[in-house]
């Protein structure tokens, strides 16, 4: 229960702060995001650039661990992922807040599945985070950066949410560890300390899940052995 209070105090008060006390609304923001979506990227801080692609990894990397949690739960993790693509971690906490805690999966893995669990994923999610940087790092421009998170509501509520998607992501690494069977869970656990590229770490390590046949009820099983002692 203290969990629960954790993360719908964390939901209520990023949204307070987001709406009172972050700066305000530039009109270059309408720009930005024309140029982001557009392709302009050339006209962007590499920085800013960098940042909001690796919030959308960061989406990526959630839906590779919600999308499997989500089928052992009463809610389902879909409609969640996709409020992060417009609202990135606000959309995602009300989720972590709702679910129940569960270590086991069963049934079988849909294409869907198959693509968030494999290991490629993981490293095509590396590859590009690396890739993106590197780009930041040594192109951007860091007295631009600055001075836009501390005027610009868009880049420093990006900013903060990129650091609630690392503080956040133990909370669901931890059923994810004990439904694949893994051991050394500490140091799995100390790994995902690494921000951003210890859970792409794991996502390239982790054994893949077991498959599972759905159960036959006890009435079709009569049934069938019925027929078969007919035929």
């Amino acid at each position: 229960m203290s969990r629960k209070i954790a993360l719908w105090s964390l939901w209520a008060g990023f949204i307070l702060y987001i709406l009172l006390f972050a700066p305000p609304v530039q009109a270059s923001t309408l720009t930005l995001l024309k140029n982001l979506f557009t392709g302009d990227w050339l006209e962007i801080n590499p920085i800013i650039f960098s940042l909001f692609s690796l919030v959308g990894i960061w989406l990526l990397i959630y839906s590779c661990l919600m999308l499997i949690d989500g089928r052992m739960q009463k809610i389902a993790a879909w409609p969640f992922l996709l409020a992060g693509i417009a609202t990135g971690v606000m959309g995602l906490i009300p989720y972590l807040a709702l679910r129940e805690a569960n270590q086991e999966f069963s049934g079988k893995k849909d294409i869907l599945l198959k693509l968030f669990d494999s290991r490629w994923t993981g490293l095509i999610l590396t590859i590009s985070t690396i890739i993106l940087l590197i780009y930041g790092l040594t192109m951007g421009n860091w007295q631009d950066f600055i001075v836009q998170f501390k005027t610009s509501r868009f880049i420093n509520g990006m900013s903060l949410a990129f650091c609630l998607f690392y503080l956040l992501f133990p909370t669901l690494l931890g059923d994810d560890i004990a439904r694949r069977g893994v051991e050394n869970k500490p140091i799995l656990q100390l790994v995902s300390l690494i921000p951003l590229l210890g859970a792409l770490f794991y996502l390239c390590w982790r054994p893949p899940l077991w498959e599972s046949m759905p159960q036959i009820s006890s009435t079709a099983i009569n049934k069938t052995s019925v027929t078969a002692s007919k035929t």
